[in-house]
C-alpha cells in the first residue's frame, strides 16, 4: 500500500464532473477519482474545515463511530475496476467495511486518519503530472508548492477524459 493524500477537489470541464485528486506522499503520482456531487461537497467542506450546524452524513457517520468508543484508523483505496473505485474503512478493533471510494475520503478527512492507496491501484489509475515551468525554485515553501500543484493539476486536466483511464 502506498501513502497519499488529498490534493483536492475539482470540477472537470467540460463536463461539470467532480474528482477528488490524490497524491502520493512520497512520489510523484496522483490519482484522479471521479465523484458525485454530494461528495465533492462533503470532501470540501471537511477540507477548508467547515462545520456544519447539523451533522452531514459522513459527519453523523463518525460520530456514531466513536460514540460506540471506536475510531477509523485508516481508509484504504483497495481497487479499480471499469472506473469504479473501491474503498474500505480499516476500524481500530481490526473490522474492515467496504465502502465507495468517495465516501471513504470524506470520511478519511473527518476521522484524520490516514490513506492509503493499494499498489495495483496506482499502477492503473496513477498518473504522473509532469513540471513544465523552468526557473522555478528548488525547494519552494508551502504556498509555492501548493499553487504549483494545483496549476499542474489543472494543465492535468485540460487533456484528460475519464476514457483515459479504461482498460
Amino acid at each position: 500500500m502506498i501513502e497519499v493524500e488529498i490534493v483536492g477537489v475539482r470540477i472537470e470541464l467540460p463536463s461539470n464532473q467532480p474528482l477528488v485528486l490524490l497524491r502520493e506522499m512520497h512520489g510523484e503520482r496522483h490519482v484522479p477519482i471521479w465523484i458525485g456531487t454530494p461528495e465533492a461537497s462533503a470532501i470540501a467542506l471537511a477540507q477548508q474545515g467547515v462545520v456544519p450546524p447539523r451533522p452531514m452524513t459522513h459527519d453523523l457517520l463518525i460520530d456514531v463511530v466513536e460514540s460506540l468508543g471506536h475510531s477509523i484508523i485508516s481508509v484504504n483505496i483497495v481497487a479499480v475496476e471499469d472506473n469504479i473505485f473501491y474503498g474500505q474503512l480499516q476500524f481500530d478493533d481490526g473490522t474492515v467495511v467496504s465502502s465507495r471510494a468517495s465516501d471513504a475520503l470524506a470520511l478519511a478527512l473527518r476521522a484524520k486518519c490516514r490513506i492509503w492507496c493499494a499498489d495495483a491501484v496506482m499502477d492503473e489509475a496513477g498518473v504522473r503530472i509532469t513540471e513544465h515551468d523552468e526557473g522555478e525554485e528548488a525547494e519552494p515553501g508551502p504556498d509555492v508548492d501548493e499553487e504549483r500543484e494545483l496549476r499542474r493539476f489543472r494543465e492535468f486536466l485540460d487533456d484528460v477524459e475519464p476514457e483515459d483511464f479504461e482498460g
